[in-house]
Formats: structure tokens, C-alpha cells, sequence
């Protein structure tokens, strides 16, 4: 299926005046030219209903395959839909022979061969079993036993080199899979869970259902050939424009919402969540761009470093956290107390009702729950409560860790302090932006670690600063960051290093880390007083900051406390 792109210019036309770009940089037209040239190849799978496959009409059909020409209608140009067996699909694009391939999974083996564009989509794995099977809860309980996978396949790459121990049998796609399991051979079928259940009904399986989801969420999106990223971002480009459009909601909710929405009430929670979630970030956003303004207006009208320590000390936690938070999370606590105290009893509930519901299941038949039927969903409700409830408690433990660090309190240096629990709390304040910055993130903590006397939230204060100096230190996502506690016996110190692979620091900039308003990041925003504020810091707790560094090879930060003697932390 190829797009006539020949108008390129009237389409360029077209797309600045919808979205009221008055300027088109000279390098977006080249690639536009260079673009309307040739035919860019496409490649997908042709039996992986409702992403892609062949229609009745013998056509490229279902969401990739639309969201392919939507994006290539407004980037202006021509491609080619090349749909087919996945294995045979996969090496035509190893070989170069296909340009971009419109969904694959993304992995970290697959990433040294292939770069890939944000996710269109969210991809879970099932391991779908015949009926009266027992629940798999993990891949290390499919050792031993006779796994079907389709070819080429995300879980095949997987099994391959993580679960050595399963038989696998090879398939060319997700229906063969099925077909295979619900005929009575092999043990197991890893497949797609939208694509198995969605191939399920249409061929009417109805001995077959999914016994566990082992893996967590996946990335599903484009990808090309290392050294193609070219091509890549004008995917990347359209696809953005979609999605700021509210087009590619549309797709997705032509192709994939009606089965979702197939789905058990419960979800609507989850859903609920993340709208919250989204204005949460939204929010935050907002927050620190005024704590970007408010730091420029700090560090004008403290030149003459006339200001006391406390009032600075106060001034950076508001820069590095917002004075909203506390008022934020006493409105987040609200519903999520509601909900710890109400997923209890609706789990008690279900369990009480639950010998009800099997007596009748065994004397009536199945039947309907929820829009699913009860075979399926006395499986699913107590995993779906469980992980409610404990999403709801991970929400309540970063509110207190945010209202606790945002706190202003009178100087104590007199507290007896855990650094594992000081560190523990610092990196889940600033987990999403560890994240953002790096894919390698380690933490070892020491045991049987001996306590310290001091203020553990200024400590804190101290952590968090070094670990986002840690983040913006890195310039890539593949360079790592270590955390590790340890106590040092021969110098009695409790000692926290925190490494990271990043463009290191000049040497003549070292003696100066502990200045007053000496920054290298002043164009974006940075007022010189974190680290000043942190030496000061951990000076009053009798303690130093050392640092190592090599440029282009990373930095190394020490903090070392007096240990308290005769105390070991719990």
C-alpha cells in the first residue's frame, strides 16, 4: 500500500497553517525533498490482530497499519506496507531490506541493534494455558515444561537467553500458537495478551484461557537499523504530531478501545489513577518552572551573602521541592486513606462470598461476572485487589517522604540517625528523575551500619542534591549511576558513595565546589547554592564531602559522617 506524496509542498503547506507554524527551518524541507524521492518500506507481521494483519480484502489492515498512514500523510511521505510472517519479516529488516518496521517490542538485548521511537502502545505478555491449568506466577515455573512462542518473537528473544531451562516450540504467529495449545499438545502458549485473546474469540478457543501475566509492562512502537535514526525521528515527528492532535487517540480507540473497555470495572480505578497521576506532573511541572524564576530572583538579592544559613537552607528545599507540597499531599492522603481502608474490606467480602460463588459455579455452570465469565474472574479479583492495595500504600509512603523532607523545622543536631533510611527515602524522592536520566541505577547498602547524631532530614537535603547533580551529569541514558553505604572502622565513619559515568568536572573547578554562587549551569537556571548549602550542612554534623573525577569518565562523591559509637542501625 503505497501514499502519493508527490504534493509534498502543498502538504508542508497544509501542515503549517493546521498547526500555526508560521517558519519551516531549511533541513526540515531537505528531508521532505530527500524523502518524496523514494518509498520507504514498512514491515509488520501479518497476523497479530488488532495491531496488524491482512484483511478479508487481502490489504494492510489494523492499528499500526493506520497510524503508519496517518503519520506518513502528515510528515509528506511515501511508504509501503509490507505485512508477513514475523521471522520472515525480522530478517528482511536485519538485511536491510525493510526500512522500519511499525511494531516491535522494545528490550534492552534488541537495543544494541535497533533504536527505537517512543511507544505507540502498551504491550503485555500472557502465558495462556487450557482450562483447570494452575496460575503461573513467574517464567522460573516454566523450567522443564513445553512453551510455544512465535518465532522471531519478543518472548522468544527472551526465553532464548533468560529461561534456558523451557522446551520452546516454534511458531509463526500467535494463532498457530493457540491452535496448537487448545488441540491438547504442549503445555504452554507466550503470547501477546490483547493479540491471544483477541485470536481466542475469533477462532472460538474457548478451552484456553491466560494463567498469569509474569512480565510487566512493554514498550511497542517503531524501530529501524542502528544508523537509520534518521528515518526515524520524522516516525518519532509524525507520530508527536498525532498525538498532540488527539488523532492518534482516535486510532487507538477505533482498533484497541472497544476490547479494553471489554474489561472488568476495576480498571476504570486504574484509569482514574493515572488521570490523577497526569495533573499530579502537570502540577509539578508548573512548580518548578516558578522555582526556576524564584531561584534567578534568589540569586540576585543574595550577592552580598547577607542572608542567614536557615533562611538559605529553606530557600533551596524550595527550589529543589515547591511549597506546595505539603498542602498536595494532605489532598492526595485523603482518597488514598479512603481506599486502604475500603480494598480490605472489599477483599474480605470477595473471600466470603467466594465458597457462594463456587457451590453455584458448580451446580449452574459458568456465568457471567463483570462482563467476564467466573472461571476467569475468580482468578483475577484477589491478584487485582493485592495490587490496588499496594499501589495505594506506594502512593502513601512517597507522600510522607515528600511532606517529611518539605517539613521546616528548628535546627537539631541531636537526633540518632539510620543512613540507609535517610538514603533510602532521598532516592524515592527523586526516583523519577533517576529514571529519566539513566537505565542503570544500583544501590548497595551496608548491613549492621552503625547510627550517627545529627538532623536527618538536612542530610537528606544533602543526598538529594547530590544525586540530581548525579543525574544532569550524565549525557546519556546508557551511562549508570551506584549508590553504596558502608562504615569504615579504621576511621570510625559511616560513609555514602554515590558514582556516576558522566562529563566529570574540570580540575580547576574542584577546589571551588563549595563557593558561594559558583555554578556552571547558571544559563540553565542554577544558583551555585546547592553545594555550598550541602558543605555547610554536613559540616555541622562534623562530617566532609570528597570528590573524584576524571572528565568524560564520571565523578565519585564521598560523604563521610562520625560514626556514633555503640549503636548499630535496625
Amino acid at each position: 500500500m503505497i501514499l502519493n506524496a508527490d504534493n509534498c509542498r502543498a502538504a508542508c503547506g497544509a501542515w503549517i497553517r493546521r498547526f500555526g507554524i508560521g517558519i519551516v527551518f531549511l533541513s526540515s524541507l531537505k528531508v521532505f525533498a530527500a524523502d518524496a524521492e523514494r518509498v520507504i518500506i514498512v514491515g509488520g507481521d501479518h497476523h497479530y490482530p488488532p495491531y496488524e494483519f491482512i484483511n478479508a480484502d487481502g490489504e494492510p489492515d489494523g492499528y499500526n497499519t493506520e497510524l503508519t498512514l496517518a503519520i506518513a500523510e502528515v510528515m509528506g511521505i511515501d511508504v509501503e506496507i509490507r505485512l508477513g510472517a514475523w521471522d520472515d519479516i525480522r530478517h528482511q529488516f536485519d538485511q536491510g531490506h525493510i526500512d522500519i518496521v511499525q511494531g516491535i517490542v522494545q528490550s534492552k538485548a534488541r537495543q544494541q541493534y535497533y533504536a527505537f521511537s517512543p511507544p505507540h502502545a502498551i504491550v503485555h505478555q500472557s502465558v495462556f494455558a487450557r482450562k483447570g491449568e494452575p496460575v503461573v506466577s513467574g517464567l522460573d515455573e516454566l523450567n522443564g515444561k513445553s512453551v510455544i512462542v512465535q518465532s522471531s518473537g519478543a518472548m522468544h528473544d527472551y526465553l532464548r537467553h533468560q529461561q534456558p531451562g523451557a522446551d520452546l516450540v516454534l511458531v509463526d504467529s500467535h494463532a498457530d500458537a493457540l491452535r496448537l495449545l487448545a488441540s491438547g499438545q504442549y503445555d504452554y502458549a507466550l503470547v501477546a495478551n490483547l493479540p491471544g485473546l483477541y485470536t481466542g474469540k475469533a477462532l472460538e478457543l474457548s478451552n484456553l484461557i491466560p494463567v498469569g501475566k509474569p512480565l510487566g509492562a512493554q514498550h511497542y512502537g517503531y524501530a529501524v537499523l542502528k544508523g537509520n535514526e534518521d528515518l526515524l525521528a520524522q516516525f518519532s515527528e509524525g507520530l508527536a504530531i498525532l498525538k498532540n492532535t488527539g488523532r492518534q487517540q482516535a486510532i487507538y480507540d477505533k482498533w484497541l478501545g472497544p476490547l479494553e473497555n471489554q474489561g472488568f470495572s476495576w480498571k476504570q480505578l486504574g484509569m482514574a489513577a493515572a488521570m490523577v497521576s497526569g495533573i499530579l506532573l502537570l502540577v509539578l511541572g508548573g512548580i518548578m518552572i516558578w522555582n526556576r524564576a524564584l531561584s534567578r530572583e534568589v540569586a540576585k538579592r543574595t550577592e552580598a551573602q547577607q542572608l542567614q544559613q536557615q533562611q538559605l537552607i529553606q530557600a533551596d528545599k524550595m527550589t529543589s521541592l515547591g511549597i506546595l507540597v505539603s498542602g498536595m499531599a494532605h489532598e492526595i492522603n485523603n482518597p488514598s486513606s479512603l481506599l486502604l481502608l475500603n480494598l480490605p474490606i472489599l477483599k474480605e467480602s470477595y473471600q466470603d462470598a467466594e465458597e457462594i460463588l463456587d457451590a453455584y459455579y458448580q451446580q449452574h455452570g459458568d456465568f457471567m461476572m463483570g462482563g467476564l465469565s467466573y472461571s476467569r474472574m475468580r482468578d483475577e479479583i484477589p491478584p487485582m485487589l493485592d495490587d490496588m492495595l499496594a499501589g495505594t500504600q506506594r502512593i502513601r509512603r512517597i507522600v510522607e517522604d515528600l511532606r517529611d523532607f518539605a517539613r521546616q523545622e528548628p535546627t537539631d543536631l541531636s537526633d540518632v540517625v539510620d543512613l540507609n533510611v535517610v538514603t533510602a527515602a532521598a532516592i524515592r524522592l527523586v526516583d523519577r528523575t533517576i529514571q529519566q536520566s539513566t537505565q542503570y541505577f544500583s544501590v548497595n547498602y551496608g548491613e549492621s551500619l552503625p547510627a550517627f547524631e545529627g538532623n536527618g532530614q538536612r542530610i537528606e537535603q544533602v543526598i538529594i542534591n547530590l544525586m540530581i547533580n548525579a543525574c544532569q551529569a550524565l549525557s546519556s541514558s546508557d551511562q549508570a549511576i551506584r549508590v553504596r553505604t558502608y562504615f569504615h572502622s579504621a576511621e570510625q565513619q559511616l560513609r555514602l558513595e554515590i558514582c556516576d559515568q558522566g562529563q566529570g568536572i574540570a580540575p580547576e573547578h574542584l577546589p571551588r565546589l563549595s563557593d558561594p554562587f559558583f555554578t556552571t549551569k547558571r544559563e540553565q537556571g542554577g544558583t551555585g547554592l546547592g553545594l555550598s548549602i550541602s558543605f555547610s550542612i554536613v559540616n555541622e554534623h562534623g562530617g566532609n564531602l570528597t570528590y573524584d573525577s576524571n572528565l568524560q569518565q564520571g565523578t565519585c562523591v564521598t560523604l563521610s559522617l562520625p560514626a556514633l559509637k555503640g549503636t548499630t542501625a535496625s
